[in-house]
């Protein structure tokens, strides 16, 4: 179907201003052809009218002549003309350059309805990310407010925040997993600023315009106290916003079989660029006896490392990756985001793996009982009450047939999943 375009042509005219413009160029460079063929033929003619020399011997002014540079004249006769070219090229440059305006704009008419809705959509993914953003944040802080380590970590470093994905990159959710990747990316224009609470009003304020934001925390006057100067003194604290995801569903089966994964590698390599940046940040800026302490708590250079050959490997539903990344930014004092497509059934799998985690690693729990507890927590813990407010049912949306492609830890136990609406 032919496009009509609003702005009217006029073709003929077009051609002929070009036609006259690239005349006046072929005619500019027929006279400079013509003047030097003359101004050969006139010194050749000169040349040959001084006559020859006896016994072969070259007459010193014809010698003179042939090494001789071009006379005056030349010069002279060629300079007025090559400016005349230069001015016809000149004018070729102009007309080229106002008719490629043109076309541009003409295109911009036709595609900013769709750059205004990409502009929109990505507000919008943004506004979520934010929104989680701002709540970990004030929960981490919370917590965190007699850690003396991590206040100076975070005016120090900045503060490390892992999003953990479990998106597949098959039909609708690969458009899903692109918008988080780029609004996790868009949360590095965010910081923080913390002030004192003059009022019961604790809520937070987000101030900025669209290249830069600051959300500005407010603390009670006793916790604000035991904050450091620099933190007082209104500094800016920046977050590090990084993220890996894997595909665990049947759909990511379907996408490593037949389909395409390089979205999923490209984002996790990315992002582990980023990981080991901060570490380096980390280690340059944090004073070295906090350092020595720390490297004899945490061994993050090998988690990296194997982090790093875990990316590299390419293997299929590689959860490692995402449990190695949730170890990482937990040993950097960071703070952590599971998602999936609806935030419970996949999520609530990994979020309970790992607590369990956890209290293996930390607390000391038996191997032999982590089953168990990991059953316990999906059946009975707070996750399935997610999924009954959420749907009024406690079954987690999945059904034999996919459980089959998830990866072992990943299953929920018998009788807490069945057909549920989403």
């Amino acid at each position: 179907m032919k496009r009509q375009d609003s702005i009217p042509h006029h073709s003929d005219y077009d051609e002929e201003e070009w036609d006259r413009v690239w005349a006046n160029v072929g005619k500019s460079l027929n006279c400079i052809i013509a003047m030097v063929d003359k101004l050969i033929e006139r010194d050749g003619g000169s040349e040959g009218g001084s006559g020859g020399s006896r016994d072969g011997e070259t007459d010193p002014s014809v010698a003179d002549a042939i090494i001789a540079p071009p006379k005056e004249d030349w010069y002279e006769q060629l300079y007025p003309l090559i400016l005349t070219l230069k001015d016809c090229m000149g004018e070729v440059v102009n007309r080229a350059k106002q008719s490629l305006t043109f076309v541009l704009l003409q295109e911009l008419a036709y595609s900013l309805p769709q750059c205004l809705m990409l502009t929109l959509r990505r507000d919008i993914v943004f506004s979520q990310a934010l929104a989680g953003l701002v709540c970990g944040f004030i929960i981490k802080l919370h917590t965190s407010l007699h850690d003396p380590g991590f206040l100076q970590q975070l005016h120090t470093v900045g503060l490390i925040v892992q999003y953990e994905g479990l998106l597949s990159t098959y039909s609708d959710e690969i458009g899903m997993l692109e918008d988080m990747a780029v609004g996790i990316s868009d949360l590095k224009k965010v910081a923080f600023k913390i002030i004192e609470a003059k009022s019961n009003d604790v809520l937070p304020v987000i101030t900025g315009r669209r290249d830069h934001y600051v959300v500005e925390v407010k603390l009670p006057a006793r916790m604000f106290e035991s904050l450091p100067l620099q933190i007082k003194e209104g500094q800016l604290l920046h977050v590090y916003p990084v993220l890996f995801n894997i595909g665990i569903n049947e759909q990511q089966t379907l996408a490593e079989r037949f389909g395409d994964v390089s979205l999923q590698e490209s984002i996790n390599q990315e992002n582990f660029e980023l990981l080991k940046e901060y570490y380096t940040i980390f280690m340059e800026k944090m004073p070295p006896d906090y350092i020595s302490h720390f490297q004899e708590q945490n061994d993050i250079k090998d988690l990296l490392e194997n982090l790093h050959q875990n990316i590299q490997a390419k293997k299929r539903k590689n959860v490692e990756i995402m449990w190695l990344a949730a170890t990482i930014c937990r040993k950097l004092n960071g703070i952590r985001f599971t998602c999936c497509k609806s935030a419970k059934d996949r999520t609530s799998m990994s979020v309970t793996l790992e607590q369990c985690s956890i209290l293996r690693d930390e607390h000391q729990l038996h191997k032999d009982f982590f089953i168990r507890a990991l059953d316990c927590m999906r059946r009975e813990g707070c996750r399935i009450e997610n999924v009954l407010k959420n749907i009024k049912c406690r079954k987690y949306a999945f059904n034999m047939l996919q459980l089959m492609a998830f990866p072992k830890y990943y299953r929920p136990p018998e009788g807490t999943y069945g057909k549920a609406d989403t």
